[in-house]
């Protein structure tokens, strides 16, 4: 997530401001409800650039996997659907040489992949048992029918 620039037109006003000396870049600062750092930044642009727009938003951190290695989890996915993400990491890990951690690989599934998180309803029931189910708990519990003593 990231912050919204603040607009040309505040950018504008503060220079005007420093232009007609109505004070120092801290009582700008302080007038306009910016950091003083903020000043600075937009006087030291204007300064070297004659520009006080704000620079374009970067691209951010580059994907660990590419068009190519989508492929590659994608056929991964197909061969053996029931492997865990740390299967997965160390399968991209072995066949690409790319070591990608479990939340990456977790991202890459749903969110670039369209995969969903859990196993389908179709898929066969997993060999560990599951305990009792919540019916027979509650009637364990239950303490047994007791008759008043006559």
């Amino acid at each position: 997530m990231y912050m919204k620039a603040y607009s040309v037109d505040l950018r504008q006003k503060i220079v005007r401001a420093y232009d007609n000396k109505l004070g120092t870049q801290y009582q700008i600062a302080e007038i306009f409800g910016v950091s003083r750092a903020f000043v600075q930044n937009v006087l030291r642009r204007r300064r070297s650039t004659g520009s006080i727009a704000p620079l374009p938003q970067r691209g951010g951190a580059k994907r660990a996997l590419d068009d190519e290695a989508l492929r590659v989890v994608r056929r991964l996915v197909n061969q053996r659907p029931d492997a865990t993400l740390e299967e997965l990491c160390e399968a991209v890990d072995v066949e690409l040489g790319i070591r990608v951690s479990v939340p990456t690989m977790c991202t890459v599934l749903n969110k670039r992949l369209g995969l969903p998180r859990k196993k389908s309803h179709s898929t066969p029931m997993s060999g560990t048992l599951r305990g009792y189910s919540r019916r027979e708990r509650s009637s364990e519990r239950k303490s047994p029918n007791l008759t008043p003593a006559g």
